[in-house]
């Protein structure tokens, strides 16, 4: 079968699935190029060529770039393309392997060559270091090169575009209540995420009966369909959250297979980090009272007015914000807006022009003259200042950054549109934790690529059963400092993360630097001594609990209060945690919706964690792990940090949205996120009396970045002796190094004869895309978050401590406080060799594998 046989079965085998042919592969492309050349099929070919092609630096776009660019200089003559027009589909690629050919064609004896590059380089912002070389040619008197910078420096690329009308009809698709990302883009179906028209057939299934097809009888009322909820964008940082609703609701990008940008997202509330990615992803996301928009609504919009109107009657008044956002939509997002201002800024300067003023500038706020809080002083430092102030928009230096295989191969696309071939970021670090237990064979490729592809760009790859991206990541980061990462638990125990979605790490993991508008912090702050049998998760539900008491915190979804949501939690209070525990805190704060996390520690813990990082990072290096000079230089960092160890401090008069205060004295027992929502805590001792309640527990896992290698002694200790539990009991450390530590004390023997299920380091159940409990099941788990369908389908699921979850798996209940206490009795005496944590320093001749 030929080509043309071959792929007219691949596109009737997508139709089937409702969803466009795949982009094609470079193979493919060499095949439309040979037709193209022949004179066979030519129309059919040559719109093939033009816009299947992915742009940027995937492998095919060098294959079209490269062909192009023959018969652009005219080495290479094909009847079906002018050279002129070989130009013009260059253009289209966004850059990278286009952008040579682009900056060659400048010097043609061919006229309508030379003026088909001037306007393809002057609507091409990723050109990288391309600039000197068009500077170069200005420089020695090309008039086309000196066309393109005095383009670029007017900005052409951005007010060539259309800018946000004054008015927008929407018909309104409502999904009353709150959306996570989980209903946007369902972990079930993870693997597809990267094939972004099929994934988008999966959106909101397991929530609402025929999604798309409503969908599609909207839109027949001739007006762009809008996503519309009282709570949007809650839980994980999945860009392809936003890439499922801008599949469905957003325009197609010429020359950009399956992908798209626009769509308007309107929210009661909308999750800070999905309000952020839908920013880069040229989406228009409004915050405003939707309580009197329904499904199938027609809805007038006026983005400068700030009002909305239904049948005439204004409905909800609105601010729009950033005050930037209508250049972002204009500019198809925030991402291509931010490099587009610097390079007219370039351009501009290589002129002798001022400031550009062409573009709306963040609104910046005053100077209160108060002392700064540890977080405003971290970014500050990351952007040469002394603070940051809140709403105040900066772009920090990015010193580590994280991704993670759900979502990799979607930032590895994004790079390869941002044309990058190498990361600026300092560290960069891949993993495969969410599906190297259960890999689906897309996962088993993925898992054999993506490590080069990462490695080439000077990053640092994992390796499948290695274990969970943030106990790793975590031992990478440097204190003080600011990264991200394509997952909502990437918070840092020391410096500080703003997690983002695929679009913003891969912008973060090539520039070295992100956006940022600088949120307001919440300081919770603990006093008093730990009460026998309390935990430090008991600690991350006591701070909704205290919320909650305070009234800044609801649980109910219409008119929701959360303090926490799109601000810093900063932690104080317990200087002397060690670092494994701090993340215990710092982790939970992405399901307090916080855009961030500190926690204030003492320096002793710090260089306790480093020392033993360093030997870590030196044992990768002797295994194998790529690339070694990246971790060479973290080592060295880490080393010169801890000659001179400085800890940056709060001010005394710095200023918080609240100030929530936490007496541990006061707990007295065990604090429970209940079914299923990471706000609704509660202690054992109230659900027991609420009837409401599940009280029986089917099933335990144990596990997640949650955990370490503590909570799993615990969790040996308390089983010990007692034999099989009535429940299913999962167990899955978060790295092979607690693995590999668990077993040789003898930790695995006790599970085993506790009848536990046992899994290699990863995800599991956490992630809801490997294994899952049984249909209706009620759990108790270590994990993240407990969404609806997202351990398993209509389960019902607690989140508490590893020295409760024990005691469920015995009990096959929710205990008693003092069941609770009488159990847990098996821990005292033994809780300095129990919590004692993997320094790598102190095992004699550490060796990885």
């Amino acid at each position: 079968m030929g080509f043309r046989e071959e792929y007219a079965a691949h596109v009737a085998e997508r139709e089937a699935l409702g969803v466009p042919p795949l982009p094609l592969s470079a193979e493919q492309t060499v095949e439309v190029i040979e037709f193209i050349k022949t004179g066979e099929y030519v129309e059919e070919m040559l719109d093939l060529l033009e816009n299947r092609v992915p742009p940027g630096v995937d492998d095919a776009a060098y294959v079209k770039a490269a062909f192009l660019n023959e018969v652009a200089s005219e080495e290479h003559h094909v009847a079906a393309i002018a050279p002129e027009e070989a130009v013009r589909m260059l253009g289209m690629m966004l850059g990278g392997y286009n952008v040579k050919p682009l900056v060659d064609a400048l010097s043609s004896k061919n006229e309508k060559v030379v003026e088909a590059a001037i306007k393809a380089l002057s609507h091409t912002l990723l050109v990288y270091d391309a600039f000197n070389d068009v500077e170069e040619l200005h420089k020695q008197g090309n008039e086309a090169a000196t066309k393109v910078m005095e383009s670029w420096a007017k900005a052409e690329w951005f007010s060539d575009k259309k800018p946000l009308p004054e008015k927008i009809t929407v018909t309104v698709f409502k999904v009353p209540g709150e959306t996570n990302t989980d209903d946007l883009s369902p972990a079930s179906e993870a693997f597809t995420r990267s094939d972004i028209p099929l994934h988008a057939n999966s959106m909101l299934a397991a929530k609402m009966d025929d999604p798309i097809g409503t969908i599609k009888k909207l839109k027949e009322k001739g007006h762009p369909v809008a996503y519309v909820g009282d709570v949007v964008g809650t839980g994980s940082s999945r860009k392809s959250g936003i890439n499922s609703v801008q599949w469905h609701m957003g325009e197609d990008i010429p020359g950009v297979p399956n992908k798209r940008t626009g769509g308007v997202i309107l929210g009661g509330i909308i999750a800070p980090i999905f309000f952020a990615t839908a920013e880069d992803s040229g989406a228009l996301p409004l915050e405003l009272d939707v309580t009197k928009m329904e499904m199938g609504d027609v809805i007038d919009i006026y983005p400068y007015k700030g009002e909305a109107y239904k049948d005439g009657e204004l409905i909800s008044t609105f601010k729009l914000k950033p005050n930037t956002i209508t250049d972002e939509v204009r500019a198809g997002g925030r991402i291509p807006l931010i490099i587009g201002r610097g390079l007219t800024s370039k351009a501009r300067a290589t002129l002798g022009m001022g400031p550009a003023d062409m573009f709306l500038t963040p609104d910046q706020p005053e100077d209160s003259g108060k002392g700064y809080t540890l977080a405003q002083k971290m970014v500050g430092k990351a952007c040469g200042m002394e603070g940051v102030r809140p709403g105040m928009y900066c772009e920090p230096e990015m010193s580590t950054v994280g991704s993670q295989d759900t979502t990799g191969p979607m930032t590895r696309d994004e790079i390869k549109e941002l044309a990058a071939l190498g990361f600026n970021a300092d560290l960069v670090l891949q993993s495969f934790c969410h599906t190297a237990a259960y890999p689906k064979p897309s996962d088993v490729q993925m898992h054999h690529t993506l490590p080069d592809f990462i490695a080439n760009r000077s990053g640092v790859a994992l390796r499948p059963g290695d274990g969970v991206i943030h106990s790793w990541l975590n031992r990478m980061v440097l204190p003080d400092t600011v990264g991200t990462g394509a997952d909502s638990h990437t918070r840092f125990p020391i410096g500080i993360s703003f997690p983002g979605g695929s679009g913003i790490v891969a912008f973060a993991a090539v520039t070295g630097s992100m956006p940022l508008t600088m949120p307001e912090s919440v300081l919770v702050r603990f006093k008093g001594e730990m009460q026998p049998g309390i935990t430090l998760r008991d600690l991350v539900n006591a701070i909704p609990h205290q919320a909650i008491k305070e009234g800044l915190l609801t649980v109910e979804k219409k008119g929701k209060k959360n303090i926490f949501a799109g601000r810093i939690l900063e932690i104080e209070g317990l200087p002397d945690l060690k670092a494994e525990q701090a993340f215990e805190l710092s982790d939970a704060s992405a399901e307090r919706s916080a855009a961030a996390c500190t926690v204030k520690l003492n320096k002793e813990p710090v260089i306790e964690y480093l020392k033993s990082n360093i030997v870590l990072l030196e044992s990768m290096i002797e295994a194998g792990y790529e690339d070694h000079r990246t971790l060479a230089r973290r080592i060295t960092k880490m080393e010169e940090w801890i000659k001179k160890p400085e800890l940056l401090e709060p001010d005394a008069d710095a200023e918080y949205a609240a100030v929530i205060e936490i007496d541990l004295n006061e707990i007295t027992e065990p604090i429970l996120a209940c079914p299923n929502d990471p706000d609704d805590v509660a202690t054992l001792s109230e659900i027991l009396a609420d009837p409401k309640r599940p009280h029986k527990i089917d099933e335990v896992f144990v596990g997640s970045c949650m955990t370490n290698i503590g909570h799993y002694r615990a969790l040996g200790e308390v089983l010990k002796g007692e034999g099989a539990v009535p429940t299913r009991l999962w167990v899955c450390p978060p790295t092979k190094m607690d693995e590999k530590q668990l077993t040789e004390e003898g930790y695995y023997s006790i599970y085993g004869a506790a009848g536990a299920r046992t899994e290699i380091p990863g995800c599991s159940l956490c992630m809801g895309n490997q294994a899952r409990v049984a249909d209706n099941a009620i759990v108790f788990s270590t994990s993240t978050r407990n969404f609806d369908n997202r351990l398993g389908k209509g389960a019902q699921v607690y989140l508490g401590s590893a020295e409760l979850a024990a005691v469920c798996s015995l009990l096959g209940k929710i205990p008693t406080k003092e069941e609770y206490l009488e159990l847990t009795k098996k821990i005292e005496g033994k809780e300095d060799d129990i919590y004692k944590y993997l320094n790598f320093n102190l095992i004699p001749n550490y060796k990885l594998n």
